[in-house]
């Protein structure tokens, strides 16, 4: 059973999507959701499906002796950022090479690095008048948005959608396809064992 911790900032769909997606699943289980904020929601979200969480905040995010021991202690095989907007420290993509991916929501390399996150990546597609967007699942590495593309779907905008039917039609992406995603993942990983 590979052990699954998921890191959140803040409303946690996404989260709690991939909670109950493995919820009676043999092959995987979200067992913590690590938060860098103790008001995020997806605490919530967690709890209220029995999972452990904690808030670890950019002081205990970058103490690999408080961080790694957690995750020890829970058997964390695979690392999943779902809405996590700090930058993974150097010392846990080392710990877990090519197990840590995140969600980004919009077709990288458009739309991705420093300050591309939530609403301002669909204010900058709607800005730059594109004709699709889209959700990207890839590696996490030291740079920001930077790791290989794991998988990628698309959504066609009209011209008269706005910021926020663009955020919702590529948040209905998100819902459809991550955790099938997130589980592919995890079954390459396990045949190449």
């Amino acid at each position: 059973m590979t052990k699954i911790a998921v890191f959140v900032s803040g409303g946690g769909t996404n989260c709690e999507n991939l909670i109950r997606h493995f919820q009676e699943s043999e092959l995987a289980r979200v067992v913590l959701v690590v938060s860098n904020r103790a008001d995020a929601f997806a605490l919530t979200r967690a709890e209220r499906l029995g999972v452990e969480t904690t808030v670890a905040n950019k002081a205990n995010l970058h103490d690999p002796d408080m961080m790694l021991p957690l995750l020890r202690n829970h058997d964390i095989d695979f690392v999943v950022l779902a809405g996590f907007l700090p930058l993974v420290p150097d010392y846990l993509i080392d710990a877990f090479p090519r197990r840590i991916v995140n969600l980004h929501p919009a077709l990288l390399p458009k739309f991705g690095g420093k300050g591309m996150w939530g609403h301002h990546v669909h204010e900058a597609v709607k800005a730059a008048g594109e004709t699709e967007t889209g959700m990207t699942v890839h590696y996490v590495t030291p740079v920001c948005d930077g790791g290989d593309i794991i998988a990628q779907f698309r959504c066609a905008i009209e011209p008269t959608d706005t910021v926020d039917d663009i955020a919702e039609k590529e948040h209905q992406l998100e819902m459809r396809h991550f955790p099938t995603v997130v589980e592919e993942l995890i079954r390459r990983q396990l045949k190449s064992r």
